[in-house]
């Protein structure tokens, strides 16, 4: 299978036939098997993410005028979805007003990074100045100098939580990639979140836990035990990929161990894929779809098992890439409506036969076909990053 074809003839077009409200501006992405629209709210979260990957594709696969066109149409949405305080919405109306406002800020580091991407794209002043402005929003969110409420009275329980140090150390890695004079700042904080993930508590010798107290101690409660596999892998390869653009040894030899102790809690030896979530000590997990396999773990996995490769050079990770590869052709891959199935139960039949919802959309499988088309051509990772 070549990527960059599939991407090309098959995923990306899925979504640019029917998914781009040249109306309104901004994208759809409640879509059926066929990528007909079943609904029209919008997930603010997926302006961001469709916006970085169509100028991703713009950028590093080819420079189709119709990607950047659909990267316009987004980036011209994206005042529609803020409020006034700076803070994005969670969804909206097709046309942009106000449905739901969450504290979590993710959808800040999606536009974040979309405009970034954008920016290398043009060269426009303005959507650097939109990308930064995103950018310090959730980074003010996430060092606190911006108070949200609490998820859990921290007076009972002070927790935290592995995914917001993941995703700002993506974000800062895609905002460090633009022309910038803030590349230094963006460099400190990349070190800041890579501290965090390795030594702030969550990294154990049997697994990558998602929460754990304020300071770090494991809390033995099943939200606390809970472990997501596709995370773990997802935050394997961010933190391998670090350590090979800054030539930081520790951060690669991290990543290849999150692989290894993830792999016998998420690997389902008898049916195939990664499952959801499994409880490290082997109480039953609290999440109900613990057990079935999502479309965004797979591409986490492939892409953590051929960069462990390409570093490493073990060939028990060259042969779980070409298992997982053919996995994802035969049961989530939908060559004859387009894109993949979102969802599949544990013996993987299909769940639902949606494309889209307000959480799947253009970007984690988009992403993985990106990654492997520029390691197809030049097996440098570091292409990928520029």
């Amino acid at each position: 299978m070549s990527y960059k074809k599939v991407l090309t003839e098959n995923i990306l077009p899925f979504w640019l036939k029917t998914a781009i409200d040249k109306k309104n501006g901004g994208i759809y992405t409640q879509l059926d098997r066929e990528g007909n629209i079943y609904g029209t709210d919008k997930s603010v979260w997926f302006q961001g993410r469709a916006l970085w990957t169509f100028s991703k594709a713009y950028n590093c696969i080819e420079k189709k005028p119709e990607y950047l066109d659909a990267a316009e149409c987004i980036y011209g949405f994206l005042p529609k979805c803020t409020d006034t305080d700076g803070r994005m919405f969670f969804t909206v109306t097709e046309d942009g007003r106000e449905l739901q406002k969450r504290r979590y800020y993710f959808s800040e580091t999606f536009a974040a990074i979309g405009c970034a991407e954008l920016y290398k794209a043009t060269g426009r002043s303005e959507v650097l100045e939109a990308a930064e402005k995103y950018f310090t929003v959730a980074y003010e969110c996430f060092t606190g100098v911006r108070q949200n409420p609490p998820k859990i009275n921290p007076e009972n329980l002070g927790t935290k939580a592995l995914s917001p140090a993941m995703i700002m150390l993506s974000t800062a890695q895609t905002m460090r990639s633009m022309d910038s004079d803030k590349k230094d700042w963006y460099n400190t904080i990349c070190k800041e979140c890579l501290d965090e993930i390795l030594h702030g508590g969550y990294l154990t010798e049997k697994a990558l836990l998602e929460s754990v107290t304020k300071d770090g101690k494991f809390v033995d409660t099943p939200s606390g035990r809970i472990v997501n596999p596709g995370h773990s892998l997802e935050a394997a390869w961010f933190v391998m990929l670090e350590g090979i653009l800054t030539d930081n040894k520790e951060a690669i030899d991290a990543g290849k161990r999150i692989i290894d102790i993830t792999l016998p809690l998420g690997i389902d030896k008898k049916y195939g894929g990664i499952i959801a979530f499994t409880d490290l000590k082997g109480c039953p997990p609290v999440q109900l779809e613990w057990d079935m396999k999502l479309w965004w773990p797979q591409c986490e996995a492939l892409i953590a098992f051929r960069m462990a490769y390409l570093q490493f050079g073990d060939e028990k990770y060259l042969k779980l890439y070409e298992e997982f590869k053919e996995y994802c052709e035969k049961y989530f891959l939908d060559e004859e409506c387009g894109e993949w199935y979102g969802y599949l139960h544990y013996d993987n039949t299909v769940s639902t036969t949606l494309k889209g919802n307000i959480f799947k959309g253009p970007f984690h499988i988009p992403r993985l076909y990106m990654i492997m088309s520029v390691l197809d051509e030049c097996n440098d990772i570091k292409k990928y990053a520029e």
